[in-house]
């Protein structure tokens, strides 16, 4: 059963239903939960603790309530079995012959994907943001080089590093990052990884969505092509590679340094090709 990602007025008339007359109430966070039923006058509940770290545990228990009765599960913030324990609550139930519902409700992802305003069809949604240094990579360079946007929520302590490889893969990808949406201090920041990186309040706290644009090294090497054929076209009329590399830069192309080395190894080549 979903519940608000952070502001409590977004619960569903049907979700207090249910919380009012389930029998137990299965959460992530029990003391969070409290606080939704606290907002809404519901007491008395039976509440149990399920996360990751106590799962395969209390799972059996569950199950068996659940056999003869009405139980509620809730994670924190948004719909269960979306990166947390509660699929496999779900998977367990369906082998054991639990019948199993769900609500509609708040899943963050979707909520930051819309606000993105990224074409949408495709999207791919790919949970956590690997931990690892080389998988980090890896999963980031596929999003990048993927035809549909993809959306990964990140923890505040790794978001940095996080951008720092999308600026060395794709320096001019298309991001949108949304933190702590619907709550007091909700940030939606929209830009390229440094814009993005500079524009993050530090320290950095709270739920992080982060939407990649599809396409983005596509559209990564059509840029590189595209100055290569200014860099050709400046070098042919006369130009310096000093010169090139101080005229494009100035109009915004890219770094005097970067642009100076493209351009001497466009000449470099112009000159090979003319021998």
């Amino acid at each position: 059963m979903p519940t608000p990602l952070g502001n409590l007025r977004d619960v569903t008339l049907r979700a207090l239903e249910v919380l009012r007359a389930c029998d137990l109430i299965v959460a992530e966070d029990t003391r969070v939960t409290r606080r939704l039923l606290s907002a809404y006058g519901i007491a008395g509940k039976t509440l149990w603790s399920y996360r990751e770290q106590n799962a395969a545990a209390v799972t059996p228990a569950i199950l068996e309530r659940a056999a003869g009765s009405s139980v509620a599960v809730v994670s924190d913030a948004g719909t269960p079995g979306i990166s947390d324990p509660g699929r496999d609550l779900i998977r367990a139930a369906r082998a054991a012959g639990v019948a199993v519902d769900v609500l509609p409700g708040p899943v963050a992802f979707v909520c930051a994907a819309v606000l993105s305003g990224f074409e949408l069809e495709g999207l791919v949604f790919g949970g956590f943001v690997p931990r690892t240094a080389g998988a980090r990579e890896a999963i980031l360079r596929t999003a990048l080089g993927r035809s549909a946007a993809s959306a990964f929520y990140e923890s505040p302590r790794r978001i940095l590093t996080t951008l720092e490889v999308l600026q060395k893969l794709a320096p001019n990808a298309h991001l949108f990052l949304a933190r702590e949406l619907t709550k007091l201090h909700e940030q939606q920041i929209l830009g390229t990884p440094e814009n993005v990186r500079c524009a993050l309040e530090q320290p950095v706290r709270g739920e992080i969505v982060l939407v990649i644009e599809g396409s983005a090294l596509e559209r990564e090497h059509l840029g590189t092509v595209d100055l290569e054929a200014r860099v050709d076209a400046l070098l042919e009329a006369g130009l310096s590679v000093a010169g090139v590399a101080k005229r494009l830069a100035n109009e915004g192309a890219g770094e005097r340094a970067e642009v100076y080395a493209l351009a001497a190894a466009r000449k470099r080549a112009r000159g090979a090709s003319e021998r």
